[in-house]
């Protein structure tokens, strides 16, 4: 994956994305944007993979934007009007590397630790749940390089924390830490050190991975797909997927294991 910008696990129906670019606080360049758009595009299409846990290695989870790169992507241009659809659309691809994980057809986890800054903070929010290790801390750093956070901060921390909240992050640039973070909701839960936190998603992860995928992946269709449109339109969206789907086998599966009392067992979902 991109000179191993990132490790990848697998054990069962779970795979580990590891962020393993520790000695430079998993910054992100090219290639660590091409490596995990491809992870998240990879796994998310893959009929084994259940859950995605996503963790990193090293004193920070990431310090955000590699600053170099960045610097790189403003160089003088001839003509302003070509250099500005050029960084366009290179901005619509950094976003779409993100987007990935909210694309992804199984669940994604992140277990956080130490810093989780600028585009950490877009990453972490594409996510479907985030665990914290005590000493996480997320920091919306756009601002203080004079820059407006452009990778899905602004979008999608406002479905997850008050808005009067973001906008102090956003306008500030403050730490936002993991006992706030975990008040106001942003995070599921708060575990005492990275291997705690990593722990904890893998449990998390078995369990999801052991539910049905197909039933699994019907609620995150439901869930992105009914953000931003109205009761109605959700309701719609899902009774069209349960007409479609409730003729599997899963549901006999289920009901057979719970009349049992036993462990179900389901196969996994089609390429």
């Amino acid at each position: 994956m991109a000179d191993e910008r990132v490790a990848i696990e697998r054990e069962g129906g779970v795979a580990h994305m590891t962020l393993a670019r520790e000695d430079k606080l998993n910054a992100m360049d090219g290639a660590m944007f091409v490596a995990i758009g491809e992870a998240f595009r990879t796994l998310g299409a893959d009929p084994s993979v259940r859950c995605i846990l996503l963790s990193a290695r090293g004193r920070h989870f990431t310090a955000g934007l590699d600053l170099q790169y960045a610097g790189s992507q403003f160089a003088p241009a001839a003509d302003p009007g070509r250099a500005a659809e050029s960084r366009l659309r290179h901005i619509q691809w950094l976003q779409d590397c993100f987007t990935a994980a909210e694309e992804a057809r199984p669940p994604v986890i992140a277990a956080i630790h130490g810093g989780c800054i600028g585009a950490g903070v877009d990453l972490a929010c594409a996510c479907d749940i985030r665990i914290l290790a005590a000493d996480a801390y997320f920091q919306v750093a756009e601002v203080d390089v004079a820059i407006t956070a452009d990778l899905g901060t602004l979008q999608r921390m406002t479905r997850l924390l008050p808005e009067g909240i973001v906008r102090e992050l956003a306008y500030t640039g403050r730490r936002f830490a993991a006992d706030e973070a975990l008040r106001l909701g942003f995070v599921n839960r708060v575990e005492p050190d990275r291997e705690a936190a990593v722990a904890a998603g893998l449990a998390l992860a078995r369990g999801i991975a052991a539910k049905s995928p197909l039933a699994v992946a019907g609620a995150k269709a439901s869930l992105n797909y009914s953000r931003g449109r109205t009761v109605e339109e959700g309701l719609r969206h899902v009774a069209m997927w349960n007409a479609a789907t409730l003729v599997s086998g899963d549901v006999g599966v289920a009901a057979k294991a719970r009349l049992a009392r036993a462990e179900a067992s389901f196969p996994d979902l089609d390429a």
